[in-house]
């Protein structure tokens, strides 16, 4: 019995360890080797070596349009995500009469913000007879054409990833309601501004919790798909065309499975290069407990 207990936490690891081998690291691993080969997923794969990345690099303009609309979008998308997620997070870190209700009502659509029936809302709500140029007309302007003008759709898109800062927020909360109130009295004794006490304050104690947020959104935008495909489909002349959506049809519309992994993996390049580069510059503006800086 003793013997036995001795790897008892094994067993209970055991169904995570083997679902994250078979349903994430072999798909991992199988996708780089299918990155170098011609794969239809109906006959075996056959090597072709580099030609899905030279092919990539130098003559498929639609990867040059898709990864500039996704570095516009991500760009986008995650500062003003965290700074809004920010500021709603100080607003409600107030004890005000009713806040509790306030505090679910903001963070509700993060937990809808992916489903199919959001995006729906959304592509219905920037409708030509939508909810947004009801509002408009009845303003006196003249009704956008939000998803067919090339110029309103990333931005429409864009609109959907920043309303979805509830989880961004709730974290910045908690990290707000853990900064010492010591330190906001000895700052009002010395006569310190509301804005002089974010600045100097709040902020460097939040940075760990910022850099989390950033790390973590900056991911997830790159992997974005639900809202693009459901209200756009990439559209129109792809300029809400983000690469998941190109992965995604060259695996299973094209049913070119070998160029869609090669896709695949420069996202992922590109997902680690943003990330060792957030990691580096994070020496120089992330302060933790315990930290002695000049």
């Amino acid at each position: 019995m003793g013997g036995d207990s001795k790897y008892l936490g094994l067993w209970y690891v055991a169904p995570y360890v083997l679902g994250l081998l078979l349903f994430t690291g072999f798909p991992f691993v199988a996708s780089f080797y299918l990155s170098f080969t011609d794969y239809d997923l109906l006959s075996s794969p056959e090597w072709v070596g580099t030609a899905n990345y030279e092919k990539l690099f130098t003559r498929d303009r639609t990867f040059d349009k898709s990864l500039r609309v996704t570095l516009t979008y991500v760009f986008t998308t995650v500062p003003l995500k965290l700074v809004f997620a920010l500021f709603i997070a100080v607003v409600l870190n107030y004890r005000l009469k009713g806040i509790n209700f306030f505090r679910t009502a903001y963070y509700v659509p993060s937990i809808l913000g992916g489903s199919i029936a959001i995006a729906v809302l959304w592509r219905y709500i920037f409708a030509d007879t939508g909810l947004m140029n009801m509002i408009i007309t009845m303003l006196g302007g003249e009704p956008i054409n939000w998803f067919g003008d090339p110029d309103n759709a990333l931005f429409t898109i864009t609109l959907l990833r920043i309303w979805q800062f509830g989880s961004a927020m709730v974290i910045f909360l908690a990290a707000l309601q853990s900064v010492d109130k010591s330190l906001y009295e000895a700052a009002a004794i010395d006569g310190a501004g509301p804005w002089q006490t974010f600045r100097n304050i709040t902020l460097p104690l939040i940075t760990p919790v910022i850099f989390f947020n950033l790390i973590m959104q900056t991911v997830q935008a790159f992997q974005e798909f639900n809202g693009p495909y459901i209200i756009t489909e990439g559209g129109p002349l792809k300029s809400t065309y983000l690469l998941p959506l190109y992965i995604y049809d060259e695996a299973f519309k094209s049913f070119d499975m070998g160029y869609a992994s090669a896709i695949s993996w420069v996202l992922f390049a590109i997902i680690m290069v943003l990330t060792l580069i957030a990691f580096w510059s994070s020496k120089k503006w992330v302060y933790y407990a315990g930290d002695k800086r000049s």
